[in-house]
């Protein structure tokens, strides 16, 4: 059996801008991706923190601070928006105790404050 878990999570990016006419995706800020270990074309969920709405779509490297969210997605937020990004990941029963998500936290202009390994605790 396999479970799905958090795999790694960018909190509270901004939304630097919304292009409704580009085929689709979010660009990322080629450095935040490495520090979170996204690829580009990996599937993410957007959750934008203004206006609840939560969309799934893949990953375009992008230019330092950039965050910008393109296709019909792009209707779903404004510059300016804080959004968590997230990425899954599926693992087989005997993977899952040494499983350590990795979230990194944002501040203004996209700058990375910290970013940490976090333990599964077990029920």
């Amino acid at each position: 059996m396999y479970r799905t878990f958090l795999k790694t999570k960018l909190h509270r990016v901004t939304i630097t801008a919304a292009d409704p006419d580009y085929e689709g995706s979010v660009t990322i800020d080629r450095e935040l991706c490495r520090a979170a270990g996204l690829l580009e074309y990996e599937q993410v969920d957007v959750l934008d923190i203004n206006n609840g709405a939560r969309f799934t779509t893949y990953v375009i490297y992008g230019a330092a601070g950039e965050i910008q969210v393109n296709g019909a997605a792009a209707r779903l937020v404004a510059p300016g928006d804080l959004a968590i990004i997230i990425a899954y990941c599926r693992l087989p029963e005997d993977q899952i105790a040494g499983h350590q998500p990795r979230v990194v936290l944002l501040g203004p202009g996209n700058k990375i404050n910290s970013s940490q390994l976090h333990s599964l605790h077990q029920p």
